[in-house]
């Protein structure tokens, strides 16, 4: 069976490009081996789909961690402004939340979905759904694709089958395998956007408490490799939160989080200020003296007791040693990472294929001509937030305008 071009994966970035891709007069197949498409789709965002962030496009380049400028060809040649607008235009309207997040003011993933389906319908794409691409291998023509079903020629192949994470979502590394196959370069592929186990965690009876912008730090072998902001969440066996998931892309099994309490206070000043109010309130008890603080009672406690510091402990029998322990537990306390989540809790996949192997321009691959890549499969990932979307519809958008501009260029 001839097609002028192959999708493989009906995730986002497939999706998108296969209705981007389906001019008249060519055929475009997608293929999609769960029995329904966009299943890691309709979990975004709790099911209510964060599909892009609002803000200027040139901000986005900052969410990236390292690769920022590499994904700039396709975030600027599809913004998150022509993405809200796609959507506008055929009847789903977005909203931003106060913390810029963007989704469909219907707050439902399936309401994107069904809209990205029947576009791809109204544009004639053969969408094949329970159907795996088994096996690839080039020819002198292009592609051949093999299924369980069929077998399937085309000149144009496109690799959109996410990456590694949510396993249970049919992301299970199979766009990893098949460009192996065909000999295109990978980066080691590693869980990102996932929480942390802690080794000897001590909050979790705190499970469920949150905290807005907190000061962390990593360190490594006794050296910090990174300053951190954001929300963060403790949970039964370590911490969560977006501040945390935005971080674990560059975090190791034995790294170290340093968690600061108290708010935008640096630890001098902290020191400062608990030395001038221990100072002036001998009678208080420490206890009162650290609820001045930003600090949840039940944490209060706990810190106290993490000290070696009674709660009845009144500022006149504070001992240097045990100010010397609470100022670190409320500024810098220290929890040993166990290891990051895995990939089934993981929202995406760091690594995968090589970005140094892709024309960021194009994304065609720059060893196999007409093989082209869009979305998770790359080794791109973004921040929470919207931008893992958002780099998926626009690498998908890219392949499929540089596919087109071939075409009319015939």
């Amino acid at each position: 069976m001839q097609y002028d071009v192959v999708v493989i994966g009906a995730g986002p970035a497939g999706l998108f490009c296969a209705l981007q891709a389906a001019l008249p007069g060519h055929c475009t197949l997608l293929l999609e081996k769960n029995p329904d498409p966009g299943a890691k789709l309709l979990l975004s965002g709790s099911g209510q789909c964060n599909i892009t962030h609002n803000g200027e496009i040139r901000d986005f380049l900052f969410h990236y961690g390292d690769h920022g400028k590499q994904v700039r060809p396709a975030l600027f040649g599809f913004t998150n402004r022509d993405l809200i607008e796609f959507f506008r235009k055929r009847g789903l309207a977005l909203m931003t939340e106060e913390n810029a997040k963007v989704f469909p003011e219907t707050h439902r993933s399936a309401d994107v979905l069904a809209l990205l389906i029947k576009e791809c319908k109204e544009r004639g794409v053969d969408l094949h759904c329970g159907e795996p691409a088994t096996g690839v291998t080039r020819t002198a023509e292009g592609f051949e694709i093999t299924t369980p079903k069929a077998t399937y020629l085309s000149p144009v192949l496109v690799i959109a089958t996410g990456g590694a994470s949510y396993p249970k979502t049919g992301s299970t590394g199979d766009g990893y395998r098949i460009s192996a196959s065909l000999g295109q370069p990978l980066t080691e592929i590693a869980p990102a956007l996932t929480p942390l186990l802690i080794r000897k965690y001590p909050f979790a009876a705190l499970s469920g408490m949150s905290f807005e912008r907190m000061q962390f730090s990593v360190w490594r072998a006794g050296k910090k490799i990174a300053d951190h902001m954001g929300d963060v969440l403790f949970t039964h066996l370590g911490l969560s939160g977006p501040g945390i998931l935005d971080a674990s892309r560059d975090i190791l099994p034995d790294d170290v989080i340093k968690l600061s309490f108290v708010g935008n206070l640096k630890r001098e000043e902290f020191v400062a200020d608990l030395t001038q109010r221990v100072g002036e309130n001998r009678s208080w008890q420490i206890s009162t003296i650290l609820a001045a603080y930003p600090i949840p009672e039940r944490l209060n406690r706990k810190l106290l007791n993490l000290s070696g510091i009674p709660d009845d402990l009144k500022c006149n029998h504070f001992s240097a040693e045990q100010r010397s322990r609470l100022i670190t537990n409320c500024t810098q306390f220290p929890l040993t990472v166990e290891a990051p989540g895995g990939f089934s809790v993981a929202m995406v996949t760091r690594g995968g294929v090589a970005l140094d192997g892709v024309n960021l321009k194009t994304m065609e691959s720059k060893i196999i001509p007409n093989l082209y890549f869009a979305g998770e499969v790359l080794d791109i990932d973004g921040d929470s937030g919207g931008y893992n979307l958002q780099a998926a519809f626009s690498t998908g958008f890219l392949a499929a305008r540089s596919i087109r501009k071939k075409w009319e260029s015939r």
